[in-house]
């Protein structure tokens, strides 16, 4: 968070530009003074005077005429820019949303002010708020490389959301208007295709060739090229789709399919393959399965079912090292409880260093 903040900040400093550059319709020297001072406030952290001095302000300059609107607007922007400062986001977007109704919908100020809230809003966890402005942003934004980018970040938030019929949407779109350029965006495309259902865009994006029709080899081929290439995340997809069609169905498939997900840079998907074949029975209950489980689930950093996992193999395999290793995730991972049961339980089944490590709490 602090880097997306420092990088919002340095975007709301961008419309701070001086008063008088901002002062149309006009506005009186009284004002103009106050903002030009206002901000100079803002400049030398002075944060808390900021939001108390620009809201007062702004609340009393709403009712106003347009000039008394637009002194408003202004105010609330410099109130955003402090509140997003504080990293209080959900109020600064609230801010800004105030801001363009000063302005009026639909001026350029407005139009920065609303990709601005999205932003915030994003900042702050409001995650829907965020697409919804972005979305809305886009609607009234000229075609470009700045709408470009934008529509590149839309995708990317509805994805992390999981709406993929609507990310599959705005994907569609950003195809319009250019190629996909990057690595990163050749991997949303793919997962936004993949995710959406849309089998044969995901293919086609990986090898022109491949499609849903071809053969288990043409498949193995294809992720043995990828392989070569240096690109075992994209082998890992391709394997994941194969495997979904039904193009794989030996347990060695299974495995491999597994091992592309770990070394390919999804091991959450290997971790979830694992529990789901462990939970249906396809999967023997074993040291090694349960290890290699605890393992996806922490080189996926998801503490909650990493340290699941290595307990399931603790309880299993009875060892103090299992128990020990167990201690040393759940402290890294602050959870102290849990962590000093385990060690206890190792200390119990006589491990040495397990000793050091509670001797801490």
């Amino acid at each position: 968070m602090p880097r997306y903040g420092t990088r919002l900040l340095c975007a709301l400093l961008l419309w701070a530009t001086s008063a008088a550059a901002l002062a149309a319709p006009a506005l009186s020297g009284g004002i103009i003074r106050d903002l030009s001072a206002t901000e100079q406030a803002l400049e030398h952290g002075k944060l808390d005077h900021v939001v108390e001095h620009t809201e007062s302000q702004a609340e009393r300059l709403a009712a106003g005429n347009a000039a008394d609107r637009y002194a408003s607007a202004l105010y609330r922007q410099l109130a955003a820019n402090a509140l997003a400062r504080q990293k209080r986001y959900a109020d600064g977007a609230d801010q800004l949303a105030k801001a363009q109704e000063g302005v009026g919908e639909g001026t350029a100020q407005a139009k920065r002010w609303l990709r601005e809230e999205a932003r915030l809003h994003h900042a702050a966890g409001q995650r829907d708020l965020a697409i919804t402005r972005l979305s809305r942003w886009l609607d009234v934004s000229t075609a470009g490389a700045e709408s470009q980018r934008e529509r590149w970040r839309l995708v990317g938030w509805l994805a992390r959301e999981k709406r993929w019929e609507d990310a599959a949407r705005q994907l569609d779109k950003a195809r319009e208007h250019g190629e996909l350029t990057t690595a990163g965006q050749r991997e949303l495309a793919l997962a936004v295709d993949l995710n959406a259902g849309r089998m044969e865009r995901a293919l086609s994006g990986l090898v022109t060739e491949l499609n849903a029709d071809s053969g288990a080899a043409v498949w193995r081929k294809a992720a043995g090229v990828a392989q070569r290439a240096g690109q075992p995340g994209m082998a890992a997809g391709i394997w994941d789709t194969g495997w979904r069609l039904g193009k794989f169905e030996r347990p060695a498939d299974y495995w491999q399919l597994i091992d592309l997900h770990l070394t390919g840079g999804t091991p959450a998907r290997a971790a979830e393959l694992l529990a789901q074949g462990l939970a249906h029975g396809d999967v023997v209950r074993s040291e090694l399965t349960l290890r290699l489980l605890a393992g996806a689930w922490q080189q996926a950093r998801e503490p909650s079912r990493a340290l699941a996992a290595q307990r399931a193999l603790a309880q299993q395999t009875q060892s103090a090292h299992e128990w020990r290793t167990l201690g040393q995730l759940a402290y890294a991972w602050g959870e102290d409880a849990r962590a000093k049961a385990a060690f206890e339980r190792a200390v119990a089944l006589g491990d040495t260093q397990a000793e050091t490590w509670l001797a801490g709490f």
